[in-house]
């Protein structure tokens, strides 16, 4: 029945606000009565609410997903540098990390310019036609970027990067100059950047900013988001000091340099 019940609420996809019982019972591939009596039990949990449009995802969904720890400490911590990186380009600005062969989006600060991009907060694109997922699949272990590239990859855009030797040789620039670029591989007319967060030498989540092709200056934008994520990225490796040495702060060791405030960047 658990499994059933799960079936049920991952047959929703982004950007599905209701669904009838004929598109639940045709996405599970379960019988309708089926479906309509483990509705029912979903109902009763919150899990699922229903009205005269059909079935949407219920209000404790929203509860426990604000309880993930991903979610909860390192976008707690993310939030600031993102927005500072708002602040500095008023573009839209993700915080991502590696879920098996996708980005599974953590945060998202919707830019002035934000129409039509395919991500949100807890949805998830492949990572071979994102800035973020780029970014970490580039500083991934080499395992997981040999096991990646040997698959099938998929594709939103006809831009979108499928070819395993032309991605081989993006990531190997990506892990050169610690950042990593998406033109219009996931929504045509944008592109983005993207840098990785990193602790102890390991990848642990990417952050970018997505602009339309006509805003896109390269240099400013690297800047700032290399920062963002330098920025975050000595904020996790101190508190990770602080975990464990039990409070000894590494903003107190000498040569300590506190992170960098994004700055500013107006339009030219």
């Amino acid at each position: 029945m658990l499994e059933k019940c799960v079936r049920i609420l991952q047959a929703f996809r982004s950007g599905d606000q209701h669904l009838r019982l004929a598109d639940l019972a045709q996405r599970t591939g379960m019988p309708k009565s089926t479906v309509h009596r483990l509705a029912a039990v979903l109902i009763d949990q919150r899990l699922l609410d229903q009205d005269d449009d059909g079935y949407q995802l219920g209000i404790a969904l929203f509860e426990l997903s604000s309880l993930v720890p991903v979610e909860h400490q390192l976008r707690l911590a993310a939030l600031p540098f993102l927005q500072d990186l708002f602040m500095a380009t008023h573009e839209t600005v993700h915080l991502g990390v590696r879920e098996g062969l996708d980005v599974v989006y953590v945060e998202k600060i919707h830019g002035h310019s934000d129409l039509g991009l395919p991500s949100r907060v807890g949805g998830r694109l492949p990572l071979n036609c994102t800035g973020i997922g780029k970014a970490l699949l580039a500083f991934s272990s080499d395992e997981v970027r040999a096991d990646f590239l040997s698959r099938p990859m998929r594709r939103i855009t006809d831009k979108s990067t499928t070819d395993a030797a032309r991605l081989t040789r993006e990531l190997s620039e990506v892990r050169a100059t610690g950042l990593a670029f998406e033109r219009e591989e996931a929504t045509i007319g944008r592109e983005c950047v993207a840098a990785p967060v990193l602790v102890q030498g390991e990848v642990v989540a990417a952050m970018s900013i997505s602009v339309p092709v006509s805003a896109y200056r390269m240099p400013h934008l690297a800047a700032a988001v290399k920062t963002s994520a330098l920025g975050l990225s000595r904020y996790l490796r101190n508190a990770e000091e602080v975990r464990r040495t039990g409070g000894r702060s590494a903003s107190r060791e000498p040569g300590y340099r506190a992170a960098p405030r994004v700055v500013e960047i107006r339009s030219r």
